[in-house]
């Protein structure tokens, strides 16, 4: 069993997190239940599996929820590009929102071979 609160990807996820919700509010009215929605839940679904994840007996189990958390970074990215092609993001702001999430998919996948 690991300790998530002491997991540098779990903390950075955390953050991200915040930085995602902070993003979504400024994108349109109109997307409220929609990429608004999909975002927060793929943000939060990082985290929240590298927590559960963190729970489980055994490292092949953990490594099953590193990739469920893996798979949500990966649905936020496409979310982001979206949200640029859609014009709702600027260049500067979805270049750093990928920069940080791709770092962020790399600890965990490197965090995942680990185990």
């Amino acid at each position: 069993m690991h300790n998530f609160k002491k997991l540098d990807i779990w903390n950075k996820s955390v953050e991200f997190v915040a930085d995602i919700y902070r993003l979504v509010n400024r994108l349109p009215q109109i997307e409220r239940f929609g990429l608004v929605t999909q975002m927060q839940r793929a943000a939060v679904s990082i985290p929240t599996n590298i927590a559960e994840g963190s729970a489980k007996s055994s490292n092949k189990d953990f490594a099953r929820f590193l990739e469920i958390s893996l798979g949500s970074a990966y649905e936020l990215e496409t979310e982001l590009l979206v949200s640029f092609k859609l014009s709702y993001i600027e260049a500067e702001t979805y270049e750093q929102f990928q920069q940080k999430l791709s770092e962020l998919q790399r600890m965990i996948n490197g965090f995942k071979d680990t185990l």
